[in-house]
């Protein structure tokens, strides 16, 4: 059973467990341990999001990592993408981001790259979670001129912003796209609007002023209506919306409809098949993603395959069978030949280059994909709860998927960062995937209550 580390890193209300600062100085004290050997000059990355507790957690994070001797790189507000970037980039042993994603602002993470800018394995998230419940690390403190030391980064921001644009097509430019864009007063405030502002769009910038406890609140890619609304209100051609920590892009067309994850995905790997840049002509994409895109690729003379869900079981997918782009319905989009991670900036560049060459807007691309109906309901429960022990939960889903037969499909799970479980009903019928999945819940709330 893991103790600290979900499905993204470790989670939860700041200032509680595991989100403390005691938690925090020890987790910085087990990175440090795993990447020291006996040589001198090791290095890890630390950067955060908007969130006012990240200022507690990056000191208890240094404070750890320097005790270990090794030093620290702080690089400030900057999306996790960008973290990753910059690890690599600075040639650092590993990379720390402070940040709850799509989380509230009362709540904090913490999530790990290695030294090649992808997430940690579970194994090296069990060692760290070893070494600091074992106590391993209590006789190993350094002294002297062996204690770790911590310096400021100041052109972090700048580095990453020269990397996206280069990550666009150097022939093309912005110039013709008017483009509403939702920082969520997150991580990407003070580089999303640079680089398509720079790149020669016209930028309606929303949400890019953090206080500490504004970031995800209403805005961004968790409240994607109030982007669409302004897209709608100034004839854009596009909306953009990114999420907390910049890793998600949920998006909107020129009539301001909301445009999923699994229809950006649908657009950009048919693009991609056309190049011939599409690995294996195969897309990845999780348990969650619609039957309408994996019959998409069918019909483009392509293939889907199916992870569970997370970004990072996406990315080891890909870099285990070879293959070049997956994401998630949520929007996290990985383009593994340009970024070891989901990057919502250079998502959205990828998406309105295709714009771009096929002279086309948004709504007339999406049409690539047609969706199946598909319910998504949360279940927010008081405790742990495994649904397979809920009395009559399994037969029931049995007897609703031999309704539905080969044209739906049930999915329930818990979720890895917050007490709910997902109830995911997908089918012809709108309203009779809806009449399943409240029986679905009915039965999870039943549970939670006895």
């Amino acid at each position: 059973m893991r103790k600290l580390f979900g499905t993204d890193g470790i989670r939860g209300v700041a200032n509680i467990y595991p989100m403390t600062t005691e938690i925090a100085m020890q987790v910085g004290r087990a990175i440090a341990f795993i990447v020291k050997d006996k040589a001198k000059g090791h290095r890890i990355v630390i950067g955060k999001d908007t969130r006012q507790s990240c200022y507690m957690l990056e000191n208890a994070l240094a404070a750890g990592i320097c005790s270990m001797g090794v030093d620290v790189l702080l690089v400030g507000p900057l999306p996790t993408p960008g973290i990753a970037f910059i690890t690599t980039s600075m040639r650092a042993d590993a990379g720390v981001v402070i940040s709850a994603s799509h989380n509230p602002f009362q709540d904090n993470g913490i999530k790990i790259f290695s030294s090649d800018g992808y997430k940690l394995p579970d194994e090296v998230e069990a060692e760290i979670e070893d070494l600091i419940f074992s106590q391993k690390m209590e006789a190993l403190r350094p002294v002297a001129d062996e204690v770790g030391k911590a310096t400021r980064i100041d052109d972090a921001k700048g580095r990453y912003i020269v990397f996206l644009k280069n990550a666009f097509p150097k022939n093309y430019t912005l110039d013709q796209f008017h483009i509403v864009l939702d920082c969520a007063n997150g991580a990407t405030y003070g580089v999303a609007p640079h680089v398509f502002t720079e790149l020669g769009a016209r930028v309606t910038t929303l949400s890019t002023t953090p206080d500490g406890k504004n970031i995800n609140h209403e805005c961004g890619a968790l409240h994607p209506e109030k982007m669409a609304a302004k897209v709608k209100e100034l004839g854009a051609d596009i909306g953009l919306a990114l999420d907390g920590d910049g890793d998600r892009l949920i998006v909107c067309d020129e009539n301001g409809q909301i445009v999923g994850g699994d229809h950006v995905m649908a657009v950009c790997a048919e693009e991609l098949l056309k190049q011939r840049k599409l690995k294996k002509k195969t897309l990845v994409a999780t348990v969650m993603s619609n039957m309408g895109l994996e019959i998409a690729m069918e019909k483009m003379g392509g293939k889907m395959v199916r992870t569970a869900v997370g970004d990072r079981y996406v990315v080891e997918c890909m870099r285990k069978k070879g293959y070049s782009f997956g994401g998630e319905q949520s929007g996290h989009l990985v383009f593994l030949d340009q970024v070891t991670t989901g990057d919502g900036i250079l998502a959205g560049l990828q998406l309105l280059a295709v714009m771009k060459k096929r002279q086309k807007p948004l709504s007339e691309l999406a049409r690539v994909m047609e969706s199946f109906p598909q319910v998504l309901k949360n279940v927010r429960t008081s405790r742990k709860i495994e649904v397979a022990s809920i009395q009559n939960f399994p037969e029931t889903v049995v007897k609703l998927e031999q309704k539905l037969g080969r044209t739906g499909r049930i999915l329930v799970r818990p979720s890895g960062t917050e007490p709910v479980i997902r109830v995911m009903v997908e089918g012809q019928d709108e309203a009779i995937i809806n009449e399943m999945a409240d029986e679905l819940c009915g039965l999870v709330q039943s549970a939670d209550r006895n």
